[in-house]
């Protein structure tokens, strides 16, 4: 960030948080965080913030950082573990685009280290309880709430919501994607009856989730959540896209499913299953979005670009899940 956005910056933070005083010691960009920036601020007075603003290209399905901001105050208010948010500025002249400001939070959300590691939230079963119980916080948000209006009205189903917005997703794409609508079919096909819909994460999963040796610190990036079913973030979190490789811990490659369900309480495991496979088609979907961003010129990225190459293998794990859920 140049001298003249530090400059605003700081003249913004001090109105806001009413210490005229206030002085910017530091200003790193961390690491992660493909579709938003985060700068970790170190502030006078020994405070430790984030400050989360837009990168150069977002995804259309993504939240504005406004909106995030009050999925964030509804999380913590809710008792979610998630960092404490402190204050909104919606005027891109700034830093260049809306942000907001959250106490920073100590610990690890890099996905190698937890799946690797078996001491993180006190051990596997205990952490993937714990992670259970957050879930469980979260769902006890319900509509309508006038502060997330923004949400829109909650679907009547959320399974058969989901398969319309993935088929609006890929009818989108200028290649077609054979296996996933094939997928998509079969999850027409055995959709689940409808239940009420509460607020869902929408990427609650190893990697949006910070932890110590203790248990969980804080619930990330919320720029994807809804209104759905609350099996939705079970199935994301046990997909197998998001072990990172220890596949036989099938909650995030941190622990055993059946601990999971024992946090949340009242899961049940088939429609688990089924938004299981939902979760395998939607990564696809969304990981060919990531390379368009780099393909279009929009972003050139690295990361993004390779994105794009978790597809087939994407592709090859629904259609065994497919043939296996066929086969039972």
């Amino acid at each position: 960030m140049d001298d003249a956005r530090r400059a605003r910056l700081t003249e913004w933070l001090r109105a806001a948080s009413g210490d005229a005083a206030l002085a910017i010691g530091g200003m790193t960009l961390l690491s992660g965080g493909a579709i938003q920036q985060n700068w970790a601020l170190d502030v006078s007075g020994e405070r430790s913030w984030v400050l989360r603003t837009d990168n150069a290209a977002t995804l259309a399905v993504s939240h504005g950082r406004a909106q995030e901001y009050a999925l964030l105050r509804a999380a913590h208010a809710a008792g979610v573990t998630v960092p404490e948010p402190l204050f909104l500025c919606e005027d891109p002249s700034i830093v260049g685009a809306p942000f907001f400001v959250m106490r920073r939070v100590a610990g690890t959300a890099a996905a190698h280290r937890v799946v690797k590691g078996e001491t993180f939230g006190g051990g596997r079963e205990a952490c993937v309880r714990a992670l259970g119980r957050e879930l469980a916080r979260i769902h006890t948000i319900r509509p309508p709430r006038e502060d997330l209006r923004f949400l829109g009205e909650p679907p009547a189903d959320p399974c058969l919501a989901f398969v319309a917005d993935q088929r609006s997703a890929l009818d989108r794409q200028r290649h077609a994607r054979p296996v996933l609508e094939w997928g998509l079919r079969h999850l027409e096909r055995t959709a689940p009856p409808p239940v009420p819909a509460v607020l869902v994460h929408n990427d609650f999963r190893t990697g949006n989730i910070m932890l110590d040796e203790r248990g969980v610190t804080a619930v990330l990036d919320w720029e994807f959540a809804l209104w759905s079913d609350p099996h939705a973030d079970l199935g994301w979190l046990c997909a197998k896209c998001w072990r990172f490789g220890n596949d036989a811990q099938e909650a995030g490659g941190i622990g055993p499913r059946a601990a999971l369900y024992e946090g949340h309480g009242g899961v049940d495991d088939a429609r688990v299953r089924w938004w299981e496979l939902a979760a395998h088609i939607r990564w696809a979907s969304i990981a060919v979005d990531q390379a368009e961003r780099h393909i279009s010129g929009v972003e050139r990225n690295l990361e993004l670009a390779l994105t794009g190459h978790i597809v087939p293998g994407l592709e090859w794990e629904i259609l065994r899940m497919v043939e296996a859920r066929n086969a039972a």
